[in-house]
């Protein structure tokens, strides 16, 4: 179970590395990555085939990034998410954000074995503030509903 308190703490740095940025802006690595550039976060896009990406150095693989990044928000296609997953465990990694349409059990349980932090199973942009459109609209279902993760308090 995701809680938001591993959310804040993968948005906190407001510094991340993102793999699987599209250099299409309308594909959704290309989307989400011009969302949280407009949202203030420093990023570092992953895409093997590109030099730069919406103005921004962009790294071939995920071991290339600086050893200071350590979030990766994982948008590649599920036959790629694998491959990056074991990357970032040789690479070190601290925390990791698979997007909900990326996700694949080996990765998962890859990540869950080296004990990196992951969030799975939901949609970076109804939490990446400030959230706006249809994914507020969403966000604001998922609170009415029972939907939204919960901060866990420390006994």
């Amino acid at each position: 179970m995701v809680t938001l308190n591993q959310i804040n703490s993968f948005l906190a740095p407001r510094k991340l590395a993102v793999a699987g940025v599209s250099r299409n802006p309308k594909k959704f690595g290309g989307y989400v990555f011009s969302e949280l550039k407009q949202k203030g976060f420093h990023l570092y896009p992953v895409n093997p085939n590109a030099e730069e990406i919406q103005g921004v150095k962009c790294y071939k693989t995920v071991a290339e990034l600086p050893a200071d990044v350590t979030h990766l928000l994982i948008v590649t296609p599920k036959t790629e998410t694998a491959s990056v997953a074991e990357t970032v465990v040789k690479k070190g990694i601290k925390m990791v954000w698979i997007q909900q349409t990326s996700e694949t059990p080996e990765a998962l349980k890859m990540l869950e074995e080296a004990q990196v932090p992951t969030i799975s199973k939901k949609c970076i942009m109804m939490f990446a503030g400030p959230v706006k459109g249809g994914h507020a609209f969403h966000r604001f279902f998922a609170k009415a509903f029972g939907g939204y993760p919960k901060m866990v308090v420390a006994n």
